[in-house]
């Protein structure tokens, strides 16, 4: 029986690293299911969750429905950069020792055919928290719901990841009221603000505000390199339509209003990504048979 991969829905891991990894160029469609297998075997979408880029499935010469590339969005006043990966994965523990001997398991499965393109550390900060300081995926559904806006009917989940990074200097100079008001929510009580102005991101990225309805699971998480920090954005869904429908309002495509958190984060990257069902406890295959 085909099952998701049960981490898209569960709660978000003391430690992650996000890794993206490229095909090697003129590899044979064999070399690429045969390292496939290789990692189809850590894969227990609990302790590594696995998504499929565009360039994956084009290598192998395999269509499946609803997986696009992340081109950009039209008419947008801010830069959204396009990143594009043909494999990412989701490595979660509970202790950052493990997620070394994870990494290192995970790229001796996937060499030579696949390349390592990004490596992000990140981890759950507070009750989930941004590095700002306000939650999360407040507005993440629950339970059926959650199945329902998540997984597909046959266990796979569409992925929309982004590496924002947030300027910090920038946003502490803004008073804690003029912080509030570019979330739209208070960080005391993480009350939302119905006088928030239009563009605070709650605004901008009301779910039930769209027609259809954009909700998505974010499965966020801070990451730090140095004195550098963000927010690594994780949306899933049944199909990209929600996450492009939200992106495209922030971006002022739509109205020429742009989101604030533009005011003081930049996303770095934005891809999209499949991730297949379980089948018997592994990662199913039967996508690229």
């Amino acid at each position: 029986m085909s099952v998701h991969q049960t981490a898209i829905l569960d709660a978000l891991p003391a430690h992650a690293t996000y890794l993206s990894f490229d095909l090697q160029e003129e590899t044979d469609a064999s070399a690429v299911k045969a390292a496939l297998k290789q990692i189809q075997r850590l894969v227990d979408g609990q302790r590594i969750v696995m998504g499929v880029g565009m360039a994956l499935a084009q290598a192998l010469k395999v269509d499946i429905p609803g997986l696009l590339e992340f081109s950009g969005i039209a008419n947008s006043k801010v830069a959204l950069p396009a990143t594009p990966a043909a494999l990412w994965l989701w490595l979660r523990e509970s202790e950052r020792g493990e997620l070394l001997h994870q990494q290192q398991r995970v790229v001796q499965a996937l060499g030579p055919i696949f390349q390592l393109q990004q490596e992000i550390s990140a981890f759950k900060y507070g009750s989930g928290r941004d590095l700002t300081g306000y939650e999360d995926g407040t507005e993440n559904p629950q339970n059926e719901e959650a199945v329902r806006v998540a997984i597909a009917a046959d266990g796979s989940s569409y992925v929309a990841v982004q590496q924002w990074e947030h300027q910090f200097a920038r946003f502490h100079a803004y008073t804690g009221t003029e912080q509030d008001q570019m979330i739209g929510r208070r960080r005391s009580d993480n009350e939302e603000l119905e006088e928030a102005p239009v563009s605070a991101h709650v605004k901008r990225t009301a779910q039930e505000d769209f027609a259809p309805e954009a909700f998505v699971m974010r499965r966020s998480m801070p990451w730090t390199e140095g004195a550098r920090g963000g927010l690594y954005f994780v949306a899933f869904a049944t199909s990209f339509a929600p996450f492009e429908a939200q992106l495209t309002r922030m971006c002022g495509a739509e109205d020429g209003v742009t989101d604030d958190l533009f005011h003081f984060s930049q996303p770095l990257t934005t891809a999209y990504f499949w991730c297949p069902p379980l089948q018997n406890g592994h990662l199913s295959l039967a996508w690229c048979e």
